[in-house]
């Protein structure tokens, strides 16, 4: 065991924070902390690093490989933390946890130089010195600092070139993840990492995911990124009305118990209530008779139910916002289309030859590396860019709605409070009617009337949500919708998006969040994008399997003609390549729904009533020869036939 917390209660004045809390992290162990924005995620790490002290019960730390148990702490970082100055290299910010090896090793080569010269006595003292500093050397890793460092920066995402460019030079978020990189290399028995997917793209996030599984140290993580701690966790710990709740699993086990015991308990206190009452009743009814029996009987029982051991009500969701985006006007199929839209800055293209399609009902979501523009292409698709080439051509009755990830208001909307932004945006709605949808986001009481200048980042998100949901919008336009909301908003969102039926097309490093809302994955790349029509687990399962075939080496050429033509057979393989992916989603979507006709027939409902089993026969055979007229194509793409 390396920490127990066992009964802590917290509190600052008169607001409590933590009531009762209750856990233990074993050594190598991986564990998630989870819970809604302010449920007091963060006063445990703070407790556990000692920066607050418990009101009540107790915290044990148990000593690590030192005899001290070691614990390193991220926490999230703004533009003016404390490193914002540090002018060194930031090679030499990380280089900097070795400097006690580098200490030792400089002993250990001035003990090598001196040697020669000294007399018997001396160099046996010498060698004792240096037999001992050249083992702690190696144990320590002293030999394999520099290919751990140069992992560590290539593995988030730092290029060699930003290696030897100064620390104070980086943004905040890229500060963030030059002192997480920090820490990885440190030898802390446990790790509070507190958000540490922030700021990193998705590589970056599956390469942190392998380092921590392989971390011989124990993790504690707050992540509001639940395909990342599905991957790296086997224990997760929920915060919730002040309380802990320990589920020995991954995050999806969590949902899935709690969800299953909330249900039993639910169900448990609702039977055991029905029992009270049914007995209260007859007592009472006994006792109306009004005879000296009566009376003995009813106090008999009434002692009876005295002495049943009440389970308690479950206690309630903690407040969740609510949202449901449904389009004022249905748009045309054809919603949106980019075709051969080039885009750079200041002479350098950011990318080239950009073009797809979006229809009404995709859910696209967009990806790629940091950096690689796509938040560029959201501009561009939204009108507050204009690309270098190429146009943005929207369909018939297309009404966008579009979220910012900077959250960013006018001048004159900051000066507002919420209540005024959204009357003000919304004229024709009732004081009654704004009040109840920002409710609906959280927002009770007073809180409407807070400035939109001192809003977090989590409740301007809320906000302009909220103003989405109200304009009606059919086609959103999403950039990182899920930064700043918790866990259980992003599920909530989710829904709302899955239930949308207009368009989508959102940029997000959210995995979860891809796989549980998007039908297309758009990759952007330098060289152009590739569509995959799928959620996450289907994108990352085509760019798994192996190429079956040599791609063509590009080769310089002096003809205009040929360069044509070559592009003309790139733009020929990449639409073949799409519509086999599509087919393929198409066949497998198919068989699904004739698999699930069989079942159907096979229903006593079903195979009991002949108009019900001859409707679903008939939907069977329909789906079936949909299926071969599917598969026919298939084959023709496949054989390279138009």
């Amino acid at each position: 065991m390396l920490l127990q917390m066992k009964d802590v209660q917290k509190a600052i004045g008169v607001e409590e924070i933590l009531n009762s809390v209750s856990f233990i992290i074993e050594e190598n162990e991986k564990v998630a902390l989870v819970g809604v924005n302010g449920a007091g995620k963060t006063s445990v790490f703070r407790l556990i690093t000692g920066e607050w002290q418990a009101d009540d019960g107790a915290i044990t730390k148990s000593g690590g490989n030192s005899g001290v148990l070691k614990i390193g702490y991220m926490q999230q970082l703004n533009e003016k933390d404390e490193n914002s100055t540090d002018e060194r290299s930031l090679y030499e910010v990380l280089d900097s946890v070795f400097s006690h090896l580098k200490k030792t090793e400089e002993e250990i080569r001035t003990l090598e130089a001196n040697m020669g010269g000294l007399e018997d006595t001396k160099l046996e003292e010498a060698l004792k010195r240096y037999d001992s500093l050249s083992f702690r050397f190696k144990e320590e890793g002293g030999y394999e600092t520099e290919s751990r460092l140069k992992g560590v920066l290539r593995g988030l995402g730092f290029t060699e070139t930003q290696w030897q460019q100064p620390f104070n030079r980086f943004s905040g978020g890229e500060r963030t993840r030059a002192v997480l990189g920090k820490l990885l290399l440190e030898q802390n028995d446990l790790l509070l990492l507190d958000e540490p997917t922030n700021h990193l793209d998705i590589e970056s996030v599956i390469w942190l995911e392998e380092y921590l599984r392989n971390f011989p140290g124990a993790v504690l993580i707050i992540s509001h990124d639940r395909y990342f701690i599905d991957k790296v966790v086997t224990k997760t710990i929920e915060i919730e009305n002040k309380k802990s709740m320990v589920y020995n699993g991954n995050y999806s086990y969590f949902v899935s118990k709690k969800s299953t015991d909330r249900a039993l308990a639910e169900k448990a206190f609702a039977e055991q209530q029905k029992v009270l009452k049914h007995h209260e009743e007859v007592a009472k009814k006994i006792r109306s008779f009004k005879t000296e029996a009566a009376i003995i009987r009813a106090k008999s029982r009434e002692k009876l139910l005295a002495k049943i051991e009440r389970i308690d009500a479950p206690e309630q969701d903690p407040a969740k916002m609510r949202l449901r985006l449904k389009p004022r006007i249905n748009s045309g199929n054809d919603v949106l289309s980019a075709e051969d839209l080039k885009m750079g800055f200041g002479g350098k293209t950011l990318f080239r030859e950009i073009s797809f399609e979006i229809k009404k009902g995709d859910k696209t979501a967009l990806i790629g590396s940091n950096g690689i523009g796509k938040t560029t292409l959201i501009k561009i698709l939204t009108g507050e860019l204009t690309p270098l080439a190429g146009r943005v051509r929207e369909g018939v009755n297309v009404r966008m709605g579009y979220y910012d990830q900077s959250h960013a208001f006018s001048a004159e909307s900051e000066k507002k409070t919420i209540f005024q932004e959204i009357a003000d945006t919304y004229p024709r709605l009732t004081q009654t009617e704004i009040r109840t949808t920002l409710a609906s986001f959280m927002f009770i009481g007073d809180d409407v009337f807070k400035p939109i200048s001192t809003l977090s980042g989590g409740e301007r998100g809320r906000v302009q949500l909220s103003k989405i949901m109200l304009a009606g919008a059919n086609f959103l336009v999403l950039d990182e919708p899920t930064n700043h909301l918790d866990i259980f908003s992003k599920e909530i969102l989710e829904e709302a998006l899955r239930e949308f039926s207009g368009a989508l097309i959102y940029i997000s490093h959210d995995r979860y969040f891809i796989n549980n809302t998007a039908t297309k994955v758009i990759e952007l790349t330098e060289s152009g994008i590739k569509e995959f029509f799928g959620n996450y687990d289907y994108y990352t399962e085509k760019k798994a399997q192996p190429v079956l075939t040599n791609e063509p080496v590009a080769t310089e050429s002096t003809s205009k003609e040929e360069y044509l033509q070559k592009k003309e057979r790139e733009a020929q393989a990449r639409r073949k390549k799409t519509r086999i992916d599509k087919l393929e989603l198409e066949i497998s979507k198919t068989e699904n729904e004739i698999a699930f006709c069989e079942e159907k027939l096979s229903t006593n409902e079903v195979n009991t009533n002949a108009e019900a089993a001859q409707a679903v026969f008939a939907e069977k055979t329909a789906l079936e020869e949909t299926l071969a007229g599917l598969y026919d194509e298939w084959e023709k793409w496949s054989l390279n036939e138009e």
